[in-house]
Parts: C-alpha cells; sequence; structure tokens
C-alpha cells in the first residue's frame, strides 16, 4: 500500500495541494486528472522527489520513505517524464543500463541481461544499438518505461503517456500498463485523457484546480 498523507505544496503565495490524502494499493493502477494547472503534475514531482512539500509523509507499506533522499528512492518510485528524457549521446541499451550500474551497483552481464529481457518483453527486441533519434516517439517512450523498470521500482509513474501518441499506439500503452498489473505493479498516471484514465485505472483522483485537495 502505497500512502499519501497531508502533502502540502505551494509554491510563492499558491497552494498547489492542500493538506491531500491518498492510498493506493499495491498492484493497482491510480490515474490522476485534472485541469491543466490544478496541480497533477505537481503531486507526481512530490511523489517523485522532484519537488519537496512543505508538510506531510509518504508511506509504502506502512514504512515511511522520503522520496528526495538519493539512497532508496531509484528502487521505490519509477518515473516515464512526458518527454522520455533519453540521453540522446546514448545507445538505448546504454540509456538503460546506466543507473543500474551507476545506482544499483549492479555488474555490466546483469544490467544487460535485464535490459534486453525488458526491451523483448516491449516489443524492442533489436533495438539495443540504435539512439534515440532512430526511434518513433512510441518506441522512445517503451524505452523510457524499460529504463524506468530497470531500476526495479515498486512504484512505477507515468507523466501524460498518451499525450502525443495516435490511437494505435494509445491503446499499445494502455496493454502495457494492465500487463505491468498483472505482475503486480503499483502503477500512478497523471493525464488530461480521461477515457485512458477509466481504460486502464482502478481509481480515477481528480485534482480540482479551485482548492487543490482532490476528490475521487
Amino acid at each position: 500500500m502505497l500512502e499519501l498523507k497531508n502533502i502540502t505544496k505551494k509554491f510563492g503565495d499558491r497552494t498547489i495541494l492542500d493538506h491531500l490524502n491518498l492510498e493506493i494499493p499495491t498492484g493497482e493502477i491510480l490515474a490522476i486528472v485534472g485541469p491543466s494547472g490544478a496541480g497533477k503534475t505537481t503531486l507526481l514531482r512530490c511523489l517523485s522527489g522532484l519537488e519537496t512539500p512543505e508538510s506531510g509523509s509518504f508511506l509504502l507499506n506502512d514504512q515511511p520513505f522520503d522520496p528526495t533522499d538519493p539512497a532508496n528512492a531509484d528502487q521505490i518510485i519509477g518515473v516515464v517524464f512526458q518527454n522520455y528524457q533519453l540521453f540522446p549521446n546514448l545507445t538505448v541499451l546504454q540509456n538503460i543500463t546506466l543507473a543500474p550500474k551507476l545506482v544499483l551497483k549492479q555488474d555490466a552481464q546483469t544490467a544487460t541481461a535485464t535490459a534486453l529481457e525488458l526491451l523483448d518483453e516491449l516489443d524492442l527486441a533489436g533495438k539495443e544499438q540504435l539512439y534515440p533519434y532512430q526511434l518513433s516517439g512510441g518506441q522512445q517512450q517503451r524505452v523510457a518505461i524499460v529504463r524506468a523498470l530497470a531500476m526495479k521500482p515498486q512504484v512505477l509513474c507515468y507523466d501524460e503517456p498518451t499525450s502525443a501518441l495516435d490511437p494505435a499506439l494509445r491503446e499499445k500503452v494502455g496493454e502495457i500498463i494492465l500487463n505491468l498489473k498483472k505482475k503486480h505493479m503499483t502503477q500512478v498516471i497523471v493525464t488530461h485523457d480521461l477515457t485512458f484514465a477509466k481504460q486502464t485505472a482502478d481509481q480515477i483522483f481528480t485534482v480540482n484546480a479551485l482548492d487543490a485537495q482532490g476528490g475521487k
């Protein structure tokens, strides 16, 4: 169970998240929806440690954790960013294996074997020596998912995973998310796409632009 308790985040005098509470059972999918500027991405950034809330706490299986602590954050929360953030000067394989080797201290053989297995699962076998510019947008997104999974996170978050995809690729991303659910991966999706949210999520949390407290 992932729990967010009384999370408050401000930018200057503006309160973005006001004592927000969430519970996400292990292996379930939560979609966070709401208008632009309501705090969806801010909530994701707080959960992933990219922003520090003014107050509140995060718990996983009743154990507190600090998303901003680099010692363990990468293995708790993984993030697939909207613009993928792949390193353009590294191959697909290098993009995926860099963090496991540096952060998890995996040897090259283990990191490579894990990467190739994940690439195969996401229909990217044979792409490992290509560079990001040689991939389609949908392929880059799947590489970003593989890169996040290679860190063995307990929770995987997505920022607007369907924003630039055509209907076929949108369906493919939905399949990937639902397949990860079968493996008991807890997932959080920030999206403007309410239809996609309803098709994939176990619960939908709406962030309200007026009070930034949200509701189900």
